[in-house]
């Protein structure tokens, strides 16, 4: 299965990069199992996406939690806490 995967803000800036194709060879993932795939790559990886940081995930631009079931060729983003002032 190919996910597109996008970081916006800060979390683009520590892993490196604004979007990659992630291919997996489960047939069915939650974006809490990709988050946690990301993770293990360590480094960056694991700093930007850890658990206990406020983060906040989308499926195919909606808003989501970690439970969220994903398919072939949907999009996952990473980002922030987006405030205003």
């Amino acid at each position: 299965m190919k996910i597109n995967l996008r970081f916006f803000a800060s979390v683009r800036e520590l892993v490196g990069t604004g979007q990659e194709m992630l291919e997996v060879a489960e047939p069915r993932l939650t974006v809490g199992e990709v988050r946690a795939l990301l993770i293990a790559r360590g480094g960056n990886w694991e700093y930007a996406l850890a658990q206990g940081r406020a983060l906040r995930m989308a499926h195919n631009q909606v808003m989501c939690d970690a439970d969220t079931v994903i398919g072939e060729g949907d999009e996952v983003a990473f980002f922030p806490p987006v405030t205003g002032g």
